[in-house]
């Protein structure tokens, strides 16, 4: 690996993408689907976003969430517009511009990738990382493979994420651990996951990302 060179990491939902509303959408359409009657985003359960699906819609009665998943999700899910969050792409364009490598490592599945990763974003990204290439996060796996294909090193690279998961994944893969607090989970759980800073909004992903590096082995 080339110790000069650099990496920013990534998750898609809740850093780079605000598909918020588009989930909380899709799960009231799957449960509307599988009940046969209406269900609205606010009839939603507290803290729906991070919770599992599977768990939010057995807790709005469906019998069978995953039977519902296999049937609705994606047709849902396509249905609704998922866009990057303000300044992610000028803030990939600067970082990609000064030499940093970048990548995604999500949960998602690469077919669904096809439709939900907008072009806009996927044509910043240098390698893109789903649940399908390697073990998934909480596992570092997902991480190292990004770096070993961008042939970055760990302690030369940076992880946002917005979850605790993408905390423990980052810390487990030796690289610096940023939450993004404009996500989907509290600043304190990410914290309390092992998060070396916390970023405070969307314009924080930039050439600035990489002030970081330092923190590794700090802590």
């Amino acid at each position: 690996m080339t110790d000069s060179r650099q990496a920013a990491l990534f998750d898609l939902d809740g850093v780079l993408l605000d598909s918020a509303d588009a989930v909380r959408s899709t799960l009231a359409a799957v449960a509307t689907c599988a009940l046969g009657r209406r269900v609205t985003p606010g009839d939603l359960p507290p803290g729906a976003l991070r919770r599992p699906r599977i768990e939010v819609l057995a807790l709005l009665d469906v019998a069978d969430p995953d039977d519902a998943c296999d049937r609705w999700w994606d047709g849902a899910m396509s249905a609704n517009p998922v866009k990057p969050f303000p300044c992610v792409l000028s803030g990939l364009l600067a970082l990609r511009a000064q030499g940093t490598a970048t990548g995604a490592v999500t949960l998602q599945d690469p077919d669904r990738l096809r439709w939900l990763l907008p072009p806009t974003v996927a044509e910043l990204l240098d390698v893109v990382i789903t649940r399908q290439d390697t073990r998934p996060k909480p596992a570092p796996d997902g991480l190292h493979a990004a770096l070993s294909q961008l042939d970055v090193p760990p302690e030369r690279a940076v992880y946002v994420g917005d979850s605790p998961t993408d905390m423990t994944a980052a810390r487990a893969a030796g690289v610096v651990a940023l939450g993004a607090v404009w996500g989907w989970h509290p600043p304190a759980a990410l914290r309390a996951a092992g998060a070396d800073h916390l970023l405070p909004e969307p314009a924080s992903i930039g050439p600035s990302l990489m002030h970081h590096l330092p923190l590794i082995g700090s802590t």
